[in-house]
């Protein structure tokens, strides 16, 4: 008798930092795979608040709830990731129309580079749509309250980061 074959889908970002809106995509992936793992791929287009560990430290937290999430770090090509750990797909999450035009080329580059790696889209839930990473570190930075936005540790690394104190407490 055959083994089941074990779906993996690679979840890719920056996660600079990883909102409540990453969460719930990796969430609701969880229904459509049986092994899901975050991969803070390096951008050397994008300037990054929080160190390489730094993210991996805060997502690894956010996550341990889930057994079949796991966090890695990766310098390259998404499809060579993907195919080096035998993933059959690409998670991303789309927030708004703005998104589509971007993803749509970013899967349509990754297909022509190995059209045996799928991309699956899954459409952010309407409490997580106006949820950034640029725009929480932006809030933060003026003393917002962002509770509810990002996981707790984010929150208080955010705080520590930009030295502020918490709107909702006082403290």
């Amino acid at each position: 008798m055959d083994e089941p074959m074990t779906t993996t889908a690679i979840y890719p970002g920056s996660f600079d930092p990883v909102t409540n809106g990453h969460v719930d995509i990796i969430e609701r992936g969880r229904q459509l795979f049986d092994r899901i793992i975050v991969v803070i791929l390096y951008n050397p287009a994008k300037e990054s608040l929080f160190s390489l560990e730094e993210r991996v430290s805060m997502l690894e937290e956010t996550l341990q709830k889930f057994d079949n999430v796991s966090v890695d770090t990766f310098h390259g090509l998404t499809v060579d990731y993907c195919q080096k750990h035998n993933a059959q797909a690409i998670l991303r999450g789309m927030r708004a129309v703005s998104d589509f035009e971007y993803e749509f080329q970013l899967a349509l580059m990754n297909r022509r580079l190995n059209r045996d790696i799928q991309t699956v889209f899954l459409m952010t839930s309407l409490r997580w749509l106006y949820v950034s990473s640029s725009i929480i570190k932006e809030a933060v930075y003026f003393g917002a309250n962002i509770n509810g936005m990002v996981p707790p540790i984010v929150q208080q690394r955010l705080r520590e980061r930009f030295n502020t104190k918490d709107p909702g407490t006082g403290g």
